[in-house]
């Protein structure tokens, strides 16, 4: 499985408050970041490719070769299931389609909103979680130039939702950057999440290990304390960032139900104390 490096390439920032989250994100500085919310604050930028690779020993030689293998796969098989196909060179599409059902590619999901970011770290952190913050101006800076190799390319030259350059900088590339953007075509949950993809052009390196190779100051974690989970998500749940807005679907509805055993807006369901005035049919529950 992948592990944080002992001496971290990023920067790190733990949080004292969750007042500090929210003036740090709201005072500009991460205006045009991208964020990626994760439950566990030890766990690296590993795209679930690589997870499930490392975990099942397969041979690193034969990574590309089974990345495009399952890839071939489902292009095969998926028009049984979908309306609308994409073309069959299209592979960013096809990998953000694998994505949003749960099969193993080299995307990582991002968004533009750090407080979906903060919901997909905090919901189901039972310790330290984080939010990831990246620079996409840097992250295409740094593709630009690596791609490039040394010599800076034009954002077309490299942009992998045109088939020849997945082709010639995704799939046979040696050389370690990372790419941020959406399909051309977006999903309604990708749409709800503000969501967009971090894709990196080699399978066997973390995201802030390629990164910050280049450029340290470009990716930062934002650790969250596990005290700070239920005054953050009481905040998001107000501002109705649920599962079930995040999924607008049945499954996000029934996702949703899990945070609801934890709140109640006329007491605490932990302390069984009352916020404020209780309606009548809650009194006998709630204690002054």
């Amino acid at each position: 499985m992948p592990v944080r490096s002992a001496k971290p390439r990023h920067r790190v920032r733990r949080l004292s408050s969750w007042t500090e989250f929210r003036e740090l994100v709201t005072g500009g500085a991460y205006a045009t970041w991208a964020f990626r919310g994760q439950h566990d604050a030890a766990l690296p930028l590993s795209t679930s490719l690589y997870r499930h690779l490392a975990a099942f020993g397969v041979d690193r030689r034969a990574w590309a070769h089974q990345e495009e293998r399952i890839a071939r796969i489902f292009r095969r098989k998926a028009h049984n299931y979908l309306r609308h196909v994409p073309p069959p060179d299209d592979h960013f599409q096809w990998q953000a389609l694998i994505e949003h059902h749960g099969g193993p590619t080299r995307l990582l999901d991002f968004t533009w909103s750090p407080w979906v970011a903060a919901f997909f770290a905090l919901q189901s952190a039972t310790h330290d979680s984080a939010v990831w913050a990246v620079d996409p101006a840097a992250v295409l800076r740094i593709a630009r130039r690596v791609a490039g190799g040394g010599r800076s390319l034009p954002a077309d030259r490299i942009d992998p939702r045109h088939p020849e350059n997945y082709r010639r900088h995704f799939q046979a590339s040696r050389r370690a950057f990372a790419w941020i953007g959406e399909p051309e075509t977006m999903n309604a949950r990708l749409v709800a999440q503000s969501g967009t993809f971090a894709m990196t052009s080699i399978i066997d390196r973390t995201l802030e290990d390629i990164l910050g190779a280049h450029d340290p100051a470009c990716v930062v974690e934002l650790v969250l304390p596990a005290r700070l989970r239920d005054s953050g998500l009481r905040e998001l749940y107000v501002m109705n960032i649920t599962h079930a807005t995040l999924f607008p679907d049945l499954d996000g509805l029934a996702r949703s139900l899990a945070y609801e055993l934890e709140f109640h807006w006329a007491f605490d369901p932990r302390t069984m104390r009352a916020l404020g005035k209780v309606p009548r049919p809650y009194r006998e529950l709630a204690s002054d």
